[in-house]
Parts: C-alpha cells; sequence; structure tokens
C-alpha cells in the first residue's frame, strides 16, 4: 500500500514515471516528494515506489 496525495493506493514496485503516465501527469508539469524527500525529474525514470511511501504530487497552475 502507498499513500499518494493523502488516499492509499493498493500498489507497489511501480516505476513512478509508469504511475504518473497512467495517472494522467505530465512530468514537465509536477513536482514529486515520496517520505519528505524532493525526487529529481532526472531520477523518475528509474525511481521505484515501494509498499510503505508516502507521495506527495504537485502540479504547478498558470494564472496572472
Amino acid at each position: 500500500m502507498i499513500k499518494i496525495n493523502g488516499e492509499n493506493k493498493d500498489i507497489d514496485n511501480v516505476l513512478l514515471t509508469d504511475y504518473l503516465a497512467e495517472n494522467g501527469y505530465r512530468p514537465e508539469r509536477i513536482a514529486v516528494e515520496c517520505n519528505e524527500m524532493m525526487v529529481p525529474k532526472a531520477e523518475y525514470e528509474n525511481f521505484v515506489l515501494h509498499s510503505g511511501d508516502v507521495v506527495e504530487i504537485v502540479s504547478f497552475v498558470g494564472g496572472g
């Protein structure tokens, strides 16, 4: 079980890029924190989400 943006997800050992793609996130428009540590965009392709992780995905919104 992984907690993503406050919701429990029944997933384990999934690549961050796969999760983002499956859920419609655009990597260039988000920031990801896992267990209170920022995940650098360069590591998204190799970063594996494991059971017990707490993830926050923040989308950037433009405006004026």
